[in-house]
C-alpha cells in the first residue's frame, strides 16, 4: 500500500478558506463514505482530521492506482468547500509515503502547530482515527501510521522539552487581554461555547480572578455544568444580542457553520457600553464572529491567526528542542516505511501460503489412497515427502534450466540464499 495526504493549514491557507474547509465532528462519518465513493478507481482507506488549523485528508491505496487518486481527492474537497479546484491547490499541499509519514507524525508531536508543542492535535487526531474507524474506511495501513504517530508523540514529549513553558492560545489570549485592560480583576469576561477550548480560556482567565464570568451555550445545560466549575453564570446562546453590552471581554469558540455574533448586536452593545472597548477573541474556525465586526473603532478582536505572533515568540524558545523531536520521528519514519515494504510481499507470502496448502491437499489425498490399499506406512510418508519436495523445486529447476548466461548465474545466486541457507551456514562455521 502507499499513503498520501492532502491538506492545508495556518501556514497555507487564510481563515477564511480554512473555515469553508471545516467539518463538524458529525461530519465526519458521512464525509468520508462520500470521498471514498468518490475515488472509483480503487477502495482506499481514508481519514479526515479537520481542526481550527487544519484540514488534512489521509488516503491509502494500491501503489498502481494511488497517484490516480490524488486529483479527485482535491476535487471533492474542493466541492465541500464551494471553492474552485485551481483555488484550493495554490493553497494545499500533498505529501507521500515517507513524507506522508513525517508530516503525520510532525503534526502528532505538535511540531507543526502554531504553537509549537501544543497537545491538543494529539486528541484530535485520535478523534480523527475513531470517526474513520466509524465510517469503515479506517484500514490496516492508516491504523498503523496513526498508532505509530501516537507513539511517535509521547516519545518526543517524554523525551524532550517541546512542550515545556507552551503558551497555548488560552493564555496567549489572557496576555493580549492584560495589553488592552490595566487590571483583569476589574473586567467582566463572556465565553461563548462549552467545549475544550473554550474550558482551557476560561481556567486562564479565571486564575486572573476578573470580577465576573458567564458562559452562553446553546445547550444550557452544559453550558451550566462548565460554568459550575468557575463560579460562572450560565446564559443561553439566544439571550446573548440582548447581554453583550455587559462584557468588557467575549472569547468565542463554537462548531457553528455560520457566525453567532453579528455586526449589529455589536454596534448595539458599544453604544450601551458608550464606546468603552471590547475585547473580542474569535478562535472558532469557521468565524464566530463576523469579520466586519474589527472594524469598529472600540472593539479589539483577534482571531486564531492573529494570536500566531504571540504564541510565536514562546515557541522560540523551545526551538532546541526541535532538533531532538526531528531525530525521534525520522526513526519513526524508518520504522514505518520498513512496515510499508513488508506489507507489499503480504499478496505474495499469501499466495505461497494458497500454493503450498494446495499441495499439501493433493499430496495427502494420494497418501490417504495408499494406505487404504494397505500401502505400508514408511513407504507412505516417503512417498508424500517425495512428492511434495518435488512440487516444490519443480518451478524453481525449470526456471534454472531455461535461464541463460548471467540470468542464470544471478538466479543461481537467489537459489542459493533461499534453498541452502543452512548448508552456507554449514559450510562458512567449518571454515
Amino acid at each position: 500500500m502507499s499513503v498520501f495526504t492532502l491538506g492545508l493549514n495556518h501556514n497555507t491557507a487564510p481563515l477564511d478558506l480554512r473555515g469553508r474547509l471545516a467539518f463538524a465532528p458529525e461530519q465526519m462519518p458521512s464525509a468520508l463514505r462520500a470521498l471514498r465513493e468518490r475515488l472509483h478507481l480503487a477502495t482506499p482507506e481514508a481519514a479526515l482530521v479537520s481542526t481550527c488549523n487544519r484540514t488534512e485528508l489521509y488516503v491509502a491505496a494500491d501503489p498502481k492506482t494511488v497517484h490516480e487518486l490524488v486529483v479527485p481527492t482535491m476535487d471533492w474537497l474542493a466541492e465541500q468547500g464551494g471553492v474552485s479546484g485551481g483555488h484550493l491547490q495554490s493553497h494545499t499541499y500533498v505529501r507521500e509515503d515517507r513524507d506522508a509519514a513525517r508530516h503525520a507524525f510532525r503534526v502528532a508531536s505538535g511540531l507543526d502547530s502554531m504553537v509549537l508543542g501544543e497537545p491538543q492535535i494529539l486528541g484530535q487526531m485520535k478523534q480523527a482515527v475513531r470517526q474513520a474507524d466509524e465510517a469503515g474506511t479506517l484500514g490496516t495501513t492508516l491504523h498503523q501510521l496513526f498508532q505509530r504517530s501516537f507513539s511517535v508523540a509521547k516519545e518526543v514529549r517524554t523525551a524532550t522539552e517541546i512542550g515545556s513553558h507552551s503558551i497555548s492560545m488560552a493564555a496567549a489570549a489572557v496576555r493580549l487581554a492584560s495589553q488592552i485592560f490595566e487590571d483583569l480583576a476589574d473586567i467582566h469576561v463572556l465565553f461563548v461555547g462549552a467545549g475544550e477550548m473554550i474550558e482551557l480560556v476560561a481556567t486562564h482567565f479565571s486564575a486572573r480572578t476578573p470580577r465576573s464570568m458567564a458562559i452562553a451555550n446553546r445547550t444550557l445545560e452544559r453550558g451550566e455544568h462548565l460554568a459550575s466549575r468557575f463560579g460562572a453564570q450560565a446564559l443561553r446562546l439566544a439571550d446573548l444580542p440582548q447581554r453583550l453590552h455587559e462584557f468588557d471581554a467575549v472569547i468565542s469558540c463554537t462548531a457553528s457553520s455560520l457566525p453567532i455574533i453579528g455586526l449589529g448586536a455589536v454596534e448595539s452593545a458599544l453604544k450601551l457600553r458608550r464606546h468603552r472597548p471590547m475585547f473580542m477573541v474569535d478562535l472558532a474556525v469557521p468565524r464566530d464572529i463576523e469579520p466586519e465586526v474589527a472594524k469598529l473603532r472600540d472593539v479589539y478582536m483577534y482571531t486564531v491567526d492573529d494570536l500566531s505572533a504571540v504564541v510565536q515568540s514562546a515557541g522560540e524558545k523551545r526551538q532546541a528542542a526541535v532538533q531532538q523531536a526531528e531525530a525521534i520521528i525520522d526513526a519513526g519514519v524508518q520504522s514505518f516505511a520498513h512496515w510499508l515494504d513488508q506489507r507489499a510481499a503480504v499478496p505474495l507470502i499469501q499466495a505461497l501460503n494458497r500454493q503450498a496448502e494446495d499441495w499439501t491437499a493433493i499430496e495427502m489425498q494420494r497418501a490417504r489412497r495408499l494406505l487404504a490399499r494397505g500401502e505400508p506406512i514408511d513407504s507412505v510418508l516417503e512417498a508424500l515427502s517425495r512428492g511434495l519436495t518435488h512440487k516444490m523445486l519443480h518451478g524453481t529447476l525449470a526456471e534454472l534450466h531455461a535461464a541463460d548466461g548471467s540470468e542464470r548465474e544471478q538466479l543461481a545466486e537467489t537459489v542459493s540464499r533461499l534453498f541452502l541457507r543452512q548448508s552456507s551456514r554449514a559450510t562458512s562455521a567449518e571454515r
